[in-house]
């Protein structure tokens, strides 16, 4: 089983519900998830990590959060490659180009996206997709 950190950034809580799904998921398959709000996460950290989870909802016109999510994406290029990364994060309007942004970015970077896309919730999270979450920490877990 891997250890699976979750970083996230959540502005209303509902990317942090998501985190916190996915945790369950990786818990109830036997794993470890470490819970890290972006502003406490260190690149160093992940770069021994094998697999990593990234929350982070759409902002503005549809981007990720520029104040603490974009510049620790910047910090990530070079790092992340080789890795698998799971992307999660919630929305409230818009198409979710956000997430294919961020997939296309991930990808370009050198990792591979878990499931090949993420995880975007319109809102909070109802019983479907903290059940798809929870799946989702079971399948990180045994990467």
């Amino acid at each position: 089983m891997s250890k699976v950190s979750i970083v996230y950034w959540s502005g209303t809580g509902n990317t942090a519900m998501m985190a916190g799904s996915i945790a369950d998921g990786v818990a109830a398959a036997g794993g470890e998830a470490e819970l890290i709000t972006v502003d406490e996460a260190s690149v160093d950290a992940l770069k021994d990590a094998s697999v990593i989870a990234l929350g982070c909802p759409s902002m503005g016109a549809e981007q990720l959060e520029e104040t603490q999510m974009e510049p620790f994406m910047c910090e990530l290029d070079g790092v992340i490659a080789g890795k698998q990364i799971a992307l999660f994060g919630s929305y409230g309007w818009g198409n979710q180009e956000w997430m294919r942004d961020w997939e296309d970015r991930i990808v370009a970077d050198g990792a591979t996206v878990v499931n090949g896309e993420g995880i975007a919730v319109n809102g909070t999270p109802g019983p479907d997709a903290e059940d798809e979450l929870k799946a989702l920490g079971q399948t990180l877990a045994s990467l």
